[in-house]
């Protein structure tokens, strides 16, 4: 087995994550410092992290949760409340994709390092879907211009490297539901894209609610309850994964 796709599956990181944990000096095997695309049997080999051993043995277990306003969906936060911070969960999770504190509903949780792989990488196009509110009627020229595509201004990179860019979206799917509100089908997800597309005609989003991602749906679950995905939910959605590796 690939190293990268060891580390995924012991639910340590994504594959692309493993790649870059690889790369810096960070992953031994027997004692020695991998190397990119090393192939291992994990029954013999030992690998380690900075020196802690990596076991393939803990279960996989996969949450949905209904995301609260004004919790950040990342681990660890020194400012402000972290998803962590407000789940009960025994086994070690992370959050999957990002949703800002402003950004309510759906987000999974999960120690499985494959589907954050399937859902953070761009080339399996997964489906997103979000109900957008606004605070004033939104006209169909807008509307029409973001199904097909904008412009919208991105950051990228880091502190002193950070710099702006123009990036011209994808064809979407939306669909109105009220004057100052409608749905939402992205296949890709750039940082704040619904906000930037919104403010590109002149809008301003009020709220912003994710009820989808893949076959997964929020349903009934109430504002900061989580739940284990049925049998279901979890069979339609490693499907997608294993056609994917």
């Amino acid at each position: 087995m690939k190293l990268q796709k060891y580390l995924s599956h012991a639910g340590i990181c994504s594959r692309r994550k493993a790649e870059e944990y690889i790369a810096s000096g960070k992953i031994s095997v027997n004692g020695v410092t991998a190397h990119t695309g090393q192939i291992i049997d994990p029954e013999k080999d030992e690998v380690k992290i900075s020196d802690s051993v990596v076991q393939d043995t803990q279960d996989l277990v996969y949450y949905k949760m209904n995301k609260p306003y004004g919790v950040v969906s990342t681990c660890v936060s020194h400012e402000d409340t972290g998803i962590l911070d407000i789940v009960d969960i025994p086994e070690r999770v992370f959050p999957i994709g990002r949703l800002d504190k402003e950004t309510t509903w759906l987000i999974l949780l999960t120690n499985d390092g494959r589907l954050s792989n399937y859902l953070m990488h761009p080339r399996y196009e997964h489906e997103k879907e979000y109900i957008v509110e606004i605070f004033w009627p939104i006209d169909d020229a807008h509307l029409d211009a973001m199904r097909k595509w904008v412009v919208i201004s991105l950051k990228e990179g880091k502190w002193q490297h950070e710099h702006t860019t123009r990036y011209k979206t994808r064809p979407c799917q939306i669909e109105r539901i009220a004057s100052g509100k409608f749905s939402i089908l992205l296949k890709e997800g750039k940082n704040r894209q619904i906000r930037r597309m919104v403010e590109a005609g002149g809008y301003t989003v009020k709220r912003l609610k994710r009820i989808r991602i893949e076959n997964i749906r929020l349903g009934k679950l109430e504002e900061w309850a989580y739940t284990k995905l049925d049998a279901w939910e979890k069979h339609k959605l490693l499907e997608k994964i294993q056609k994917s590796i």
